[in-house]
């Protein structure tokens, strides 16, 4: 399993950003796919879920409306939507291989500048 998190900067708050997620080594498009993130000092928290097939997703109360999470399975690729970014919303982002956060990328780090 390899999954290579990109896209991560530095954003105004209300700005918007795009986080991908390169997935090889496991039938992405059978697998369920999670965004985690790690806030600095806090502890990793669950972001986003996507089915299989895309049509299906979840979204944490705190990201609910501004996150949009979306899958490319011709690509194995995941991505994460970020819109009306806030301060609170900075973090290290990982996609994680169905719900075992164990297994995630490297991660890639938002920053945003208030």
């Amino acid at each position: 399993v390899r999954l290579v998190e990109s896209g991560g900067d530095l954003v105004e708050a209300g700005g918007s950003l795009r986080l991908a997620c390169a997935a090889s080594g496991f039938t992405f498009s059978a697998s369920y796919m999670t965004w985690i993130r790690q806030p600095p000092g806090k502890s990793l928290e669950r972001v986003a879920n996507i089915s299989p097939n895309g049509m299906n997703t979840f979204y944490a109360d705190d990201v609910k409306g501004r996150f949009t999470v979306s899958r490319d399975n011709a690509k194995s690729m995941l991505y994460l939507h970020l819109r009306s970014v806030k301060t609170d919303d900075a973090a290290m982002y990982y996609c994680v291989k169905g719900t075992n956060w164990a297994i995630r990328g490297q991660g890639t780090q938002v920053t945003v500048s208030s």
